[in-house]
């Protein structure tokens, strides 16, 4: 009997704990959100064409652009938008290359559309302004310049809007182009790009969708955002003073003015594959960091454990920032506890078990996503040929959530810049910091000789 006792209390215990965290908090909620979402999609509405398409304003925010504007613009010529009712801004930000060239060929490639260039300070956020108040359509979308629009992204975006009134703005889908992902050769950095390509489809086309179906989103991303032109002027425009622009633009619509922020998952644009680890590592950072920079601003009233039911910001920061530290402390933990007499098959029983979840909830999110994908069959078929890597998605996602901890922590010790450092240069630092102890421990241990 005490044999059975001691197991359960202090072995399977502390299994059951462990385990407990993540499927209440993260994967139940994934199963049910996930499953709601594909009845839906299986029962969507059709959209109702208007009569006379609105005027829209495209930004394009330019920093050195040249390799890429050109495509990008390329991309807004072959949209099945009407062209008359497309104006294009470019808001060239100080850039130092050829990137009025590339606007020089596109006027000349494109003589149909409707193309300015506008020179403004340095600084995306600060290009964007400038711009808006430049812009004459119904509707403001803005794209980055080192992406293609999918030919009826503007069109699908216009129609959404035009079908329900309450949008005030919505996001679209970003996704790595999976031709540069199939040519990349490198293993390593093959398997990277192909995990963020999974990760990016099941991120927009599944998570920010669920989050849209609630009024929910937590950031519009700032490769690709669209506005109606009323309410962006209703806002105190992008915030030049934080990196996480994009994240600040949401919470002033939903929180500060409450309207409606939603997820148009078929319009698509397609962004260059990430370069390697040390551009994951930075990026991933910095997003941490803008997040945490806004969500200080914004909820620094409501910001309460017992709202956690109550307010979606709450669990959000809960979920995605404070149980990040739970879960990197079990992981390094559970190590030692294997020396305090924790049996190490239950230990691996518990990650097995955890790690056979979250594959389970990747593959639900692949159905959701590839019924999402009808329209497009190319990506579809891509994304379809990529199944395995639900398999190795959690080990991607604690990768990241690694590189979140660290953003954490750098947030609270370093001033907030666009230029952060890479993996490689971090490394080559810690390095150096434990060079100097070993050769001060040396030293120490001489003097006591």
């Amino acid at each position: 009997m005490l044999y059975w006792l001691h197991l359960t209390l202090f072995q399977m215990g502390f299994w059951i704990t462990w385990t407990l965290i993540p499927i209440v908090v993260e994967i139940i909620p994934a199963i049910w959100s996930t499953g709601r979402l594909i009845i839906r999609q299986l029962h969507a509405p059709k959209l109702d064409q208007p009569q006379k398409w609105p005027m829209i304003t495209v930004i394009v925010p330019v920093y050195n652009s040249a390799d890429t504007l050109f495509a990008c613009i390329r991309s807004l010529n072959e949209q099945t938008y009407p062209k008359d009712s497309l104006q294009v801004i470019l808001a060239n930000n100080q850039s130092t290359d050829d990137s009025f060239g590339a606007f020089a060929e596109a006027q000349n490639k494109f003589p149909e559309l409707i193309l300015r260039y506008v020179n403004t300070d340095k600084g995306k956020a600060t290009a964007l302004n400038t711009a808006i108040y430049q812009s004459i359509g119904t509707y403001v979308i803005n794209i980055d310049s080192d992406g293609e629009l999918e030919a009826h992204a503007l069109e699908n975006m216009v129609l959404r809007f035009e079908n329900d009134p309450d949008i005030a703005a919505m996001t679209g889908s970003i996704l790595p182009r999976h031709d540069l992902v199939s040519a990349i050769k490198k293993p390593f950095h093959k398997l990277l790009a192909q995990n963020e390509y999974y990760e990016y489809a099941q991120a927009f086309l599944s998570g920010r969708t669920i989050e849209s179906e609630h009024d929910q989103l937590f950031t519009m991303s700032g490769a690709f955002s669209a506005f109606r032109r009323e309410v962006l002027m209703d806002t105190f425009l992008y915030d030049t003073d934080t990196i996480g622009e994009d994240t600040d633009m949401t919470f002033q619509i939903r929180t500060r003015l409450g309207k409606k922020v939603v997820i148009c998952a078929e319009a698509i644009f397609y962004i260059e594959p990430i370069s390697g680890l040390n551009e994951l590592y930075t990026q991933r950072q910095r997003w941490q960091r803008g997040e945490m920079e806004v969500a200080a601003n914004y909820m620094q009233h409501t910001a309460k454990l017992q709202l956690f039911f109550k307010n979606f910001l709450i669990r959000r920061m809960m979920v995605d920032h404070t149980f990040l530290f739970p879960k990197m402390i079990w992981m390094c933990a559970s190590v030692v506890l294997i020396q305090f007499g924790y049996p190490a098959g239950t230990m691996a029983l518990s990650y097995v078990l955890i790690y056979g979840l979250y594959v389970f909830v990747s593959l639900i999110d692949f159905a959701s996503v590839l019924l999402i994908l009808r329209p497009h069959p190319d990506e579809r078929h891509y994304y379809s040929s990529l199944w395995w890597v639900a398999f190795t998605l959690p080990v991607y996602n604690m990768l990241c959530s690694g590189i979140r901890l660290v953003g954490i922590i750098n947030g609270m010790t370093t001033k907030a810049s666009w230029q952060l450092r890479g993996f490689d240069q971090e490394t080559q630092q810690v390095k150096a910091v434990l060079k100097d102890d070993l050769r001060e421990l040396r030293e120490h241990h001489d003097e006591e000789k």
